[in-house]
């Protein structure tokens, strides 16, 4: 028998009441950022977690739009180990995307349930200072540093910042970075209770094909086993070590979530089963 509507309201309520006030940043990627009925979902919940008191702050890529413009350009990407060699030519195509097409789409999309959504990039008033992570990788860069003052500010004015990661060095270079790992340092600045990844994977599987191996909750030292096992693999590792250096510096806990499954934040956030993977040290 399906619960009422009354009976789902109070289940949520300690969970409002627990994270009431609370730092929520969200890695925002994969189909339910690129599934229209899907990104509007996500927008809902991101502005009814905020009508409840908590305070998230969305973090977004956008490789499958920047390969689009790619091909579309006749430029031929170049993958190592999992990250997109960038070029000057490639970095214009990645800020054009990232900053000027799908940082506005979700920054729309939020405030047209309530206009609360405020775009950003890393580059803006030195929201995050890169450096070169690989020489052969070009201008992708690792995270030097997070001004986590100015996402404070909007914060306190009940605002939800949303942040396109590209960085920026001193000397005003800029660079791509993974937005796994900005959004794992984002989430240490702000010393937020929880991290969460939306992916198109339903959470870590001990074995890819069997969907019953899901685990639910592990320690930081049992994801890195794991890794360590090969058990995991390819764009899952930049997750797992985000979340594990995450839960180790100040994150209370870490998330990775089914984004294909409809509300999939509100089921992890207000619910006492939840869904996926959690991380805790």
């Amino acid at each position: 028998m399906s619960p009422t509507k009354s009976e789902v309201l109070v289940e949520a309520l300690p969970y409002i009441q627990r994270f009431r006030g609370k730092v929520v940043v969200v890695k925002y990627g994969g189909a339910a950022m690129t599934d229209p009925d899907l990104a509007n979902l996500f927008a809902q919940d991101v502005v009814l977690m905020r009508s409840v008191g908590m305070r998230p702050v969305v973090v977004h890529g956008g490789g499958p739009q920047i390969g689009q413009l790619m091909k579309r350009l006749g430029m031929v990407p170049e993958f190592r180990e999992g990250l997109r060699v960038t070029d000057a030519e490639t970095l214009d195509v990645a800020r054009m995307v990232l900053v000027g097409r799908v940082n506005r789409d979700i920054v729309s999309s939020i405030n047209v349930h309530e206009p609360v959504a405020v775009g950003l990039s890393g580059e803006d008033a030195g929201l995050i200072t890169a450096s070169a992570r690989h020489p052969d990788l070009g201008y992708v860069g690792n995270v030097e540093s997070v001004n986590a003052g100015i996402l404070d500010r909007l914060l306190v004015q009940d605002l939800i910042p949303v942040v396109a990661t590209i960085g920026a060095d001193l000397e005003g270079q800029a660079y791509n970075i993974n937005a796994d790992t900005a959004a794992g340092a984002v989430a240490e600045a702000l010393n937020a209770e929880k991290l969460v990844y939306l992916t198109d994977v339903i959470g870590v599987l001990r074995d890819l094909a069997d969907p019953d191996s899901l685990v639910t909750t592990a320690s930081a030292d049992e994801m890195e086993k794991l890794i360590d096992d090969g058990i995991l693999t390819g764009g899952m590792i930049p997750k797992i070590t985000s979340c594990t250096h995450a839960v180790r510096n100040g994150v209370a806990h870490a998330h990775i979530l089914d984004g294909r499954v409809p509300h999939a934040l509100l089921l992890e956030m207000l619910t006492r089963d939840g869904i996926g993977t959690m991380v805790s040290a």
